[in-house]
């Protein structure tokens, strides 16, 4: 048994562990998006429009998904304290 494991509580499901865990792991994918369409932002420089109003969605959909997924892992962890 690893020391992650034995650290987790022992009166929650495995469920709720596997749920984490993918939680955790879209969160930690869906950061490194963000930082990635961030520096595109900064690295541009002045573009057509079009361009920058596409990489700002772009920008804002990697934004909207990090917060869902930190929301999820708080409710998460405040459903098991």
């Amino acid at each position: 048994m690893s020391a992650s494991e034995q650290r987790r509580a022992e009166w929650l499901d495995s469920g709720f562990w596997d749920r984490l865990d993918r939680l955790e792991s879209s969160h930690r994918r869906i950061q490194s998006e963000h930082e990635s369409a961030q520096r595109d932002l900064e690295r541009l420089g002045f573009l057509e429009a079009g361009e920058l109003r596409e990489v700002w969605e772009h920008y804002c959909e990697v934004i909207a998904d990090l917060d869902r997924t930190t929301a999820e892992i708080e409710t998460l962890r405040m459903c098991a304290t």
